[in-house]
């Protein structure tokens, strides 16, 4: 296992994406066109996507403006992963993103932090109707 991305959520993306921009020398780089719908960035170092950048507001949806939003953890073996989280019966969602070939499940801790397990495997076709 190793450490795959943090994601920070803040109210001024522009200039967060700014600070690591100058600050760490990362540069923008694509996203996934599942996730483009959220405001953000993905900032990279060398051709890893390392800090992910989204928009926060303090809503009833965001529990704060400025937070480390979440931890990816990069893994091997999606499947057992999965069936472990279900003999354990811990929830989890789904997202698979088929156009840069990852899988990913995104968990609480039992104080809540959320982190995401990251999986570089294809993406299984779907049947008609799914």
């Amino acid at each position: 296992m190793q450490l795959d991305h943090v994601t920070i959520r803040t109210a001024d993306i522009e200039a967060t994406r700014a600070f690591f921009e100058t600050i760490f020398g990362l540069r923008v780089g694509e996203r996934p066109s599942a996730i483009r719908r959220i405001p953000g960035h993905w900032l990279y170092s060398d051709d890893k996507p390392i800090v992910h950048i989204i928009g926060g507001y303090g809503n009833r949806y965001d529990r704060a403006a400025e937070a480390i939003d979440h931890v990816g953890f990069r893994l091997e073996g999606y499947g057992d992963f999965r069936a472990r989280l279900d003999r354990l019966a811990i929830p989890y969602s789904t997202m698979d993103l088929a156009d840069i070939g990852e899988r990913r499940l995104f968990l609480r801790t039992p104080g809540g932090p959320l982190l995401e397990a990251v999986f570089s495997e294809p993406v299984p076709a779907q049947s008609p109707g799914e």
